[in-house]
C-alpha cells in the first residue's frame, strides 16, 4: 500500500511539472472593458502573475456581470474568454481568481458542464478556483438597491443600480440557486473543482491608520457605512457567511494578510496588506 501512495504521489507531481499553467482574473458585477486597469489595477495583476512560470500565460477576464449568471454576455462570454486563452496558449492547468459575483459566474460553469459544450473543456483544464470575497450566499445591500430607496444611491458605486446580477444576489434569490442549479454549498454535491474561498472580515477607516487608504480611502469610508447594515464580521459589502457559503474557506483575511489587516471588498481586489503576494503564491 505504501508503495502505492509514493506512486500516485510521483504521478501527481510528474503532471504538475508537465503542466502549462496559466492564471485567469475573473471581475465582479459590473459591465467591464478594461478590467486589468479598472477593476483590478495594473500593480495588482502583474503582482500576482509573477507566480507564474510562464508569466505571459494570464488573461483578464472583461464581460457584462450586469446580467443573470447563466446569461451569455456573462457565463457566456467568461466561458468564451476562458476557451480562447486555454486554446490559444496551449493552458493545461488553469487557476482562476474571482472577485465577489464573479464567484458565482465560475460556479455557474462549475456546476453545470451539460448547459454549454464549452465547460467541460474549462473545467477539465481547471485546478481550482480562489475565490476572493465571493458573493455566494447573496447580500442584504443587493435587497436595499432592489427595493428602490435612497440607499441605492450609496450603493451605486460598487452595485451598479437595479441590473440582473444585483437582483440576483439578493439573499433569497441566491438561496434558491444554491438549492437548485448551483453546487458546493451546504446540502449539496460538491463542485468537479475545489472553491477556495477568502473571507473579508471588517473594514478599518480611521483617517490617521495609513492602512484605511489602500485601495483609496473614499471607497472604504464608503464600505463602513454600508457595513452598519451588515454583520460584525463582513467586508462592508459582504456578509462573512455569505462569503463563506460554497466551497471551503481558504483563510479569513487576518489570519494570513500582513499586519493582520482586514480586508474591505474593495481592498481584496487590490494589492493591499500582502494579499497580491498570497495568491502568487499558491499558483
Amino acid at each position: 500500500m505504501k508503495n502505492i501512495f509514493w506512486g500516485l504521489i510521483l504521478s501527481a507531481f510528474c503532471a504538475l511539472a508537465n503542466a502549462n499553467t496559466g492564471v485567469a482574473l475573473v471581475h465582479g458585477t459590473g459591465k467591464q472593458t478594461d478590467a486589468f486597469n479598472d477593476y483590478w489595477t495594473a500593480d495588482f495583476v502583474n503582482s500576482v502573475r509573477r507566480g507564474l512560470p510562464n508569466q505571459a500565460n494570464y488573461v483578464v477576464i472583461n464581460c457584462d456581470f450586469e446580467q443573470f449568471m447563466w446569461a451569455d454576455g456573462a457565463a457566456g462570454c467568461l466561458a468564451q474568454q476562458l476557451t480562447n486563452f486555454v486554446n490559444s496558449r496551449g493552458i493545461t492547468d488553469l487557476v482562476v481568481i474571482t472577485h465577489s459575483n464573479g464567484g458565482n459566474v465560475m460556479r455557474w460553469i462549475l456546476s453545470n458542464p451539460t448547459f454549454d459544450s464549452r465547460y467541460p473543456n474549462i473545467i477539465n483544464r481547471t485546478r481550482w478556483v480562489n475565490a476572493v470575497a465571493p458573493s455566494s450566499a447573496g447580500t442584504p445591500l443587493a435587497d436595499q438597491v432592489i427595493s428602490g430607496n435612497s440607499f441605492e444611491q450609496v450603493l451605486g458605486w460598487i452595485l451598479g443600480f437595479a441590473n440582473d446580477a444585483v437582483r440576483q444576489q439578493q439573499v433569497a434569490w441566491m438561496s434558491y440557486y444554491n438549492s437548485t442549479w448551483l453546487l458546493g454549498t451546504a446540502g449539496r454535491p460538491s463542485l468537479p473543482r475545489q472553491f477556495y474561498d477568502v473571507v473579508g472580515s471588517d473594514v478599518d477607516s480611521s483617517p490617521f491608520d495609513s492602512d484605511s487608504y489602500c485601495g483609496g480611502y473614499s471607497s472604504t469610508v464608503a464600505l463602513e457605512a454600508t457595513q452598519e447594515f451588515l454583520n460584525s464580521c463582513s467586508d462592508g459589502f459582504l456578509n462573512c457567511t455569505s462569503q463563506a457559503a460554497a466551497g471551503t474557506v481558504w483563510f479569513y483575511d487576518t489570519q494570513l494578510t500582513n499586519g493582520q489587516e482586514p480586508l474591505n471588498h474593495n481592498q481584496s481586489r487590490r494589492p493591499c496588506f500582502g494579499l497580491d503576494v498570497i495568491l502568487r503564491n499558491d499558483i
